[in-house]
């Protein structure tokens, strides 16, 4: 499908959904922004391969947990232009006995995956609103609509962020600005390298094998993400692409993406409830909301 060229920023675009993402929108002819901590250290090299691949693409410098950089890294690429779609997809993940994890753990992965997030929204909007139009694509997970045992922490971020998007698609859909959720599954990515222990290795210990249980899973996910089984990531970019070439207003508040654990079905379930509530608030006739 063609299009014309839209500005696009796609956080964490280092590996990953987001680097291949940086690459698919660039092929279609849009202007892309990727962001990325440390461009002038260790990945430095990411940023050359990824601005060579195409002239449409720019790697923007943006740590979306510090305040200053996201709001000097979105100057700048406002100063380019517009910006009419926002990817957030930088995110960490941490699994592990979730009493052990300690509240300083707990809190990177909260400032990473849902206040870098806000943070990267709050910087668009104005200028999105204004515009009356615009597509915010956040990338959750399954695991922001079922809680799993060992992923505790990790699933608290998501949930945060289902329910930030859930008020604010109602809210700006007034504006003309789409917010909708990616859910993917487990696939093939730098999650699980990049994770960390428990800190608390006392309350570790006090589980016993228990305590274990968790290694041996991620090892087990590690295998399977390793093998011809696993899903392809391409999916998770594909879906960006859809949902960026879908009509206004007729964009999904959520897609799963790959294996569901069942969350299609709790979508389906879940959000003509959402809606109704609007109708039983009597909001309906002033915020948007109707899923397509």
């Amino acid at each position: 499908m063609s299009t014309p060229e839209r500005n696009i920023v796609i956080t964490g675009a280092s590996s990953g959904f987001g680097a291949a993402a940086v690459r698919a929108f660039a092929e279609r002819g849009d202007r892309v922004w990727g962001t990325m901590r440390d461009t002038a250290g260790r990945n430095a090299a990411k940023k050359a391969e990824l601005e060579g691949y195409s002239p449409r693409i720019t790697i923007a410098e943006m740590d979306v947990i510090n305040d200053a950089s996201v709001t000097e890294g979105f100057a700048a690429i406002l100063a380019d232009g517009p910006i009419d779609i926002l990817i957030n997809n930088a995110g960490i993940m941490y699994i592990g006995m979730t009493e052990a994890y300690s509240l300083a753990q707990a809190a990177e992965q909260m400032d990473t995956n849902y206040f870098g997030a806000i943070r990267a929204m709050q910087a668009v909007l104005p200028s999105m609103r204004a515009a009356g139009s615009g597509l915010i694509i956040n990338t959750s997970s399954i695991a922001g609509r079922v809680s799993v045992p060992f992923f505790g922490t990790y699933c608290a971020t998501k949930h945060a962020l289902e329910a930030y998007s859930q008020s604010l698609r109602y809210e700006v859909a007034p504006f003309g600005v789409d917010v909708s959720l990616v859910e993917p599954g487990p696939f093939p990515s730098n999650l699980l390298a990049a994770g960390k222990p428990p800190a608390r290795a006392d309350v570790l210990a006090s589980y016993g094998d228990l305590g274990q249980v968790p290694d041996a899973m991620i090892a087990g996910f590690a295998q399977m993400l390793a093998s011809d089984e696993a899903p392809d990531p391409q999916l998770v970019v594909e879906t960006y692409l859809s949902l960026a070439d879908a009509a206004p207003g007729k964009r999904p508040t959520r897609t799963v993406v790959g294996t569901t654990w069942g969350v299609d079905e709790v979508n389906a379930f879940t959000q003509p409830r959402q809606d109704a509530l609007l109708k039983e608030m009597q909001l309906d006739g002033v915020l948007g909301g109707a899923d397509a």
